[in-house]
């Protein structure tokens, strides 16, 4: 047996809030199915099947890896370290349509979207020469939820001796140098100095990678009122005297009887329990006022 009340819709609020957690995995579980951290290494070439694959967990191609690459986060800053100037024709009207002329180049240069991580003028270099490489850090969204946390990424490379830290901005700083970038909602670390061997960043046993997770979460809070006529009779089976006929304990019946709150349960329109909310201790149910109770869940 269950007593049931409706909720009104100022009696749900939803409430939406970031959480953070912090990780650290040394290079020996960056394959483990719960972790897999990749490392590739990217080549500019113009043909794929002359470059080795590259990846510690899944194989990719470098001349593929190096063109995603490029063409995600670097299409802007091929010729220019801030970023090129969008070049886009335009139109001189005439009399007639047929009598517009164009002014500009035919084929106009667009600007693209490269996931620039910060509101102030970014500076990205990726080197275009033939054979030219990079190295790209890649972590599951499974891990660091919605984005990485900025200024929490650290890439501790001990075979290499060489530290990666990013600078809350979206650039990678290595001592004082910009060596790369961070796309945060990615998970993806790229390397794009060619002051670094590529290859041995790439298969470096010895290495370390931290960062702050963030996700997005939201709390519903329920609130059950229970107004001081209601529920003014137990659910417990306790109550029963034990008689055959299923009568209850004379106290049970008096005006003085004072029922005991222990669990809220909540349910659908067909009435199937869809949670249980417990009360650290049995709480009891005024005859003078109204008694509040919220459920918090968190989804």
């Amino acid at each position: 047996m269950a007593a049931y009340k409706q909720f009104l819709s100022s009696d749900v609020i939803v409430t939406p809030f970031e959480v953070n957690k912090g990780f650290s995995f040394p290079a020996s579980e960056f394959t483990d199915s719960d972790v897999d951290i990749d490392r590739f290494e990217g080549v500019n070439n113009t043909l794929i099947n002359n470059v080795a694959p590259t990846g510690n967990n899944n194989d990719q191609y470098k001349v593929l890896i190096y063109s995603s690459i490029k063409g995600l986060y670097y299409s802007n800053f091929t010729t220019s370290s801030f970023g090129s100037e969008p070049v886009s024709a335009s139109i001189l009207p005439g009399e007639t349509p047929e009598g517009n002329v164009l002014r500009g180049p035919s084929n106009p240069v667009g600007r693209y979207e490269n996931y620039l991580q910060s509101s102030l003028t970014q500076s990205r270099f990726i080197p275009t020469g033939s054979g030219d490489r990079i190295a790209v850090f890649s972590i599951p969204s499974r891990l660091f939820g919605d984005y990485i946390q900025p200024d929490s990424f650290i890439w501790e490379d001990n075979t290499n001796n060489v530290t990666f830290t990013d600078d809350g901005e979206g650039n990678l700083i290595s001592g004082s140098t910009i060596v790369g970038n961070i796309i945060y909602p990615h998970g993806m670390a790229v390397i794009t100095n060619q002051d670094f061997t590529i290859a041995s960043l790439v298969s470096a046993t010895n290495v370390t990678c931290s960062f702050s997770s963030s996700l997005k979460i939201f709390e519903t809070q329920y609130k059950a009122t229970i107004n001081e006529f209601e529920y003014n009779f137990s659910q417990n089976p306790s109550i029963i005297s034990g008689s055959t006929d299923g009568s209850v304990y004379d106290f049970t019946t008096g005006s003085f009887f004072q029922p005991y709150v222990t669990t809220v349960g909540l349910y659908n329109g067909a009435q199937e329990l869809l949670a249980v909310g417990k009360l650290a201790q049995p709480y009891p149910l005024s005859r003078t006022t109204d008694t509040t109770f919220y459920i918090n869940i968190d989804r």
